[in-house]
Formats: C-alpha cells, structure tokens, sequence
C-alpha cells in the first residue's frame, strides 16, 4: 500500500509499567525495515493529526479512550497494540497476535467501521460500567503493581464484601427500572478488567449498546456467581436483566463513580447513546 503521509505513533509512556514503550522500539524498527515514514509522540501528542495518513496507539484501554476524545474530529484509520493492564479492545481486535505480528496484519489492512458509546458527551470504545465497576476502579491504584485481570479480581473481590447498592432510575427504550443494582454495565464490547465476559453477546459493529444490570445480591450470592460472571455465563439467570439499546438514560439518589474505558468519572445522572460506525480501525 502506498503512504503519502507517515504513520503517526502515538504512546502513553506509563502504560503497562513500560511495556508501551518497548512495543514502540519494535514497531519503529519494523517501519525503518519497510521504509515506511513515521514520527513517534509519547506524551506530548499532536494537536491535529492532518499529516498523517494513520495512527499506531500504543497503551490500554484508557489510551484509546484518551485517543477517540482527542481527535473526533479526525477521520484517519487506526490500530491499537497491547501496551496498557486491561487491553480488552485490543483484544478482542488483534487476539493474541504479538506486537510484531499485528504490526505486518496492520500494514496490509484496509480500515474498517466500529460502533462507539457516548456517555455525556464523552465516546467509549470498549465499555462503561457505573456504581460497582466505578468503586473497583477507585480502588485499583492500591494494586497497579499486580497488573491486567489478577489485579483488577483482587480489587472485585475485596469490594463483592464492602459495595452497598445504589437505587437507580434507568430508561432504556419502553423499559424502565428503579430499583437497587449491583451491576449497571453498557458496554459496547465483551470484556472488561482485562477479560471479565462482562457482556458475552456484544456487538462492536450492530449499532447497539448491550445493557446488563444485576439487582441487589448479598455477599454469598456475589461470591458464588462472581466466575460465572467472569466466564460470560450470566445472562439468563434471574437476577440478571440483559438488553441490546440504543439509548440508555441513568439517575442516580446521589454522585457515584463510573468507569468508562477504565478512566474514572462521577455524575449523578448519565445519558448514554450509540455512535454508529464512529471509529474507523485498522484490523
């Protein structure tokens, strides 16, 4: 494929305790191998991105949640190597194809569409999870040191004895719920927390939003259910309200944390949307 304009590498230096870096070094020597033009940007990024012809974004989830907001505006391809703890979009991309091996599937692919959520104003590529998921991620600083899925377990099952159920106000099309959840998930892919099977049946190109809401559960009942959760087998259970929307709109009795592609945020009350064919990814 011919580039008039070089590739643009873009990478959060902290993700992954250095990993994103030394993805970086690899995927540069790959491009001097091909002669293929680049420039490298770590944390000072571009403003626009008008001069390149794609972008190579280097880190976790948050990284392309930091990426999508940045640059809406722009509508160039690009691809996401695992260079974060979570990766879950990456992920569910690329598989586990090394850096090196998706860097030549990169190379030779044509850009293709992906759905994106948007949560007040804000796009998410992966997931949103609010209440539960957004006290697990105020906790994870404590275990960073551990990583991915083993640190982010720790965390669920230290919170599955200490979370106190919020009462929702939830809209979804022509349903409505309030009551006390567990669980308040609108995701637009499968997994979080680095391979949680959070939403099994999601969709990152059917220009819907999988919901899924658990009610309130006391601790053995969380505890038993947390690996059926972990192995997307929950659906159909009877504590579980699963959905595919386009429009989801929250309130909550108080401000609660959300975390959305693993960034944290807090709102009392949040709409939610599909962005259809939003993301233009090479993979």
């Amino acid at each position: 494929m011919l580039r008039d304009l070089p590739i643009a590498i873009l990478l959060n230096s902290f993700s992954g305790k250095g990993k994103a870096i030394h993805i970086c070094r690899s995927l540069e020597q790959i491009l001097t191998t091909e002669n293929i033009s680049f420039s490298t940007f770590s944390d000072d990024w571009p403003l626009n991105l008008s001069g390149f012809s794609e972008a190579w974004v280097i880190g976790g989830d948050g990284t392309v949640n930091y990426y999508i907001n940045r640059y809406p505006e722009h509508d160039i391809p690009f691809a996401i190597f695992k260079g974060g703890t979570g990766n879950d979009l990456s992920q569910k991309l690329y598989g586990d194809l090394s850096p090196e091996e998706q860097a030549h599937l990169v190379l030779k692919a044509s850009g293709k569409r992906i759905d994106a959520g948007n949560c007040n104003g804000r796009l998410y590529a992966n997931s949103l999870g609010i209440g539960f998921d957004g006290e697990v991620l105020r906790s994870m600083n404590a275990v960073r040191w551990l990583g991915g899925h083993l640190g982010y377990l720790a965390v669920v099952i230290k919170n599955i004895f200490s979370f106190r159920e919020i009462r929702f106000c939830i809209t979804a099309g022509d349903k409505i719920f309030k009551r006390e959840f567990l669980l308040v998930i609108v995701n637009n892919s499968t997994t979080t927390g680095g391979g949680f099977l959070v939403s099994p049946a999601a969709s990152l190109t059917d220009g819907k939003l999988d919901m899924v809401l658990c009610d309130k559960l006391p601790v053995l009942k969380r505890l038993r259910y947390l690996p059926v959760i972990e192995k997307g087998k929950h659906l159909s259970l009877p504590f579980i309200s699963y959905s595919r929307e386009t429009t989801v709109n929250i309130a909550c009795e108080k401000e609660i944390f959300a975390q959305v592609d693993g960034e944290l945020i807090s709102a009392t009350v949040f709409n939610i949307s599909v962005s259809k064919d939003a993301l233009f990814i090479k993979y």
